[in-house]
């Protein structure tokens, strides 16, 4: 029998944490989680779970919403959006000074396309 999609906020959150601390090889080696507030239970309009950081300097926050998160990438903002986009997630800047893209996990299907995206960034960062 077939379970139904993850369309829980908090269980995309928890699963995607899961995914990034599975996979410690290649890029995703420097990655680590910090900040992490576990009452997180998801907002309408995000609320902050965790960080996703690389070197100790934020590459993006991680927010609940009741039915999906979005990570809101403050390094690499070109390249989460290029492949965010590439990877058929939801993506959209976001106009702040300084300017941030944010990209949308709404299943858990799509939590390893997430890490994905991820991975792409921290690469760029690399070479910035």
């Amino acid at each position: 029998m077939v379970e139904d999609e993850i369309r829980d906020g908090r269980r995309i959150a928890e699963l995607l944490a899961s995914e990034i601390d599975g996979r410690k090889d290649g890029e995703l080696a420097r990655i680590e989680l910090e900040v992490i507030d576990e009452d997180a239970e998801g907002t309408p309009y995000g609320e902050h779970a965790y960080d996703v950081t690389i070197d100790v300097e934020v590459l993006a926050g991680v927010h609940v919403h009741e039915d999906r998160i979005h990570l809101e990438f403050r390094q690499g903002i070109e390249t989460a959006a290029d492949a965010g986009e590439e990877r058929d997630l939801r993506v959209r800047p976001k106009a702040t000074d300084p300017p941030r893209t944010l990209v949308f996990v709404e299943r858990g299907a799509d939590v390893k396309r997430a890490v994905d995206v991820i991975e792409a960034v921290v690469t760029t960062v690399d070479e910035e």
